[in-house]
């Protein structure tokens, strides 16, 4: 397997202020970076909630770093370059954005996954369980600090 996955690990001062979106925006941005670059990406998400909660957070972007996005279902046939959902993507995308708590059961169709460790404890713990996971699978993983 050729896969490499990067962890951004958020820390912030204050663990009491501390939200369970607080990734979401560092999530967008990254969507649109990998747009930028060509890429096709998903964003699987745990629930409807969650899907449009991303959805809106990517809406918010200034007019002129538009990223082209739809949730599953919605949209052209094809997709858009970016699409978020809880079931496999339509298409071929080898960028993965995990904002769910588990790995999707199709992880081994990505190249590139982009995870989160949250500062609020039971995320982080989650966390942990998908980073081993994906050691498990062989895949190169890389972390970095994200202070908020």
């Amino acid at each position: 397997m050729n896969m490499n996955a990067q962890f951004f690990v958020l820390k912030q001062q204050d663990e009491s202020q501390a939200k369970a979106d607080d990734h979401f925006s560092l999530a967008a941005d990254i969507a649109a970076e990998q747009y930028r670059l060509g890429q096709r990406v998903f964003i699987f998400v745990d629930n409807a909630d969650t899907a449009h909660a991303i959805d809106e957070t990517i809406w918010s972007f200034d007019p002129d770093s538009f990223v082209p996005h739809n949730l599953q279902g919605e949209g052209p046939k094809g997709g858009a370059p970016v699409e978020i959902g809880t079931t496999p993507p339509v298409g071929n995308r080898k960028v993965l954005i995990n904002l769910a708590a588990h790995l999707p059961d199709f992880i081994r169709r990505f190249n590139q996954v982009f995870d989160f460790v949250p500062v609020e404890s039971v995320a982080k713990q989650a966390a942990r369980e998908r980073f081993k996971k994906l050691r498990q699978l062989g895949a190169n993983i890389t972390t970095q600090d994200i202070n908020r």
